[in-house]
């Protein structure tokens, strides 16, 4: 043989030892398999009804008025605690107020209509305002709701009194006052768990 012909073979031998390794390292069986995953979040949905839970004109020293309302879960997480923001704000038509007028609104948050007349929490308009999101849900929702809070697609009633406190001594300051109040509720989830 001759030496061109011994270097083609070579040659030749080289490309189809290096096609042999190359499509050996295809040469297995393989399968595969696509998983398709999802995470959705849930959702909390506090509602309140209804939206106006007091309009009173005329009010006077010693009135007293009880009012319910309904805090619902329209979502689809478990409600753990809830908290009342309250603010307000006094209209003082003659400017002869020396006291802060929600001093003398008195609420009471009653056991629901079963036990209304049991007492949950009192305090002030003013009181209220001062306290800590977590000293409310543990006075107020709390021994309503207990540790089950207000599961998804439930709703729980609630009664509140509300007293224009006669302390027995002038309040003529007060004449023509109006006390516009606002409460804004919110929740949070319960603790997120291994599932």
């Amino acid at each position: 043989m001759g030496m061109k012909k011994r270097i083609g073979m070579g040659i030749m031998s080289a490309a189809l030892g290096i096609a042999l390794i190359g499509g050996g390292t295809y040469a297995y069986f393989s399968d595969s398999e696509v998983t398709n995953n999802t995470f959705a979040a849930g959702t909390l949905d506090l509602t309140v009804a209804p939206t106006e839970i007091i309009n009173i004109e005329n009010m006077k020293p010693g009135d007293s008025f009880i009012r319910e309302f309904k805090l619902g879960n329209g979502g689809t997480l478990d409600i753990d605690k809830v908290f009342i923001e309250t603010d307000y704000t006094v209209s003082d038509p003659q400017g002869d107020n020396t006291k802060d007028f929600a001093e003398h609104i008195q609420v009471e948050f009653l056991f629901n209509v079963n036990n209304f007349n049991e007492v949950i929490f009192k305090t002030t308009l003013a009181e209220l305002k001062e306290m800590t999101p977590e000293a409310i849900n543990q006075h107020i929702f709390y021994p309503e709701l207990g540790e089950k809070g207000l599961p998804a697609g439930k709703a729980h009633d609630f009664l509140v009194e509300f007293s224009f406190v006669d302390n027995k001594e002038d309040q003529n300051q007060f004449q023509g006052d109006s006390l516009q109040l606002a409460w804004t509720f919110q929740a949070t989830q319960k603790p997120g768990e291994k599932r």
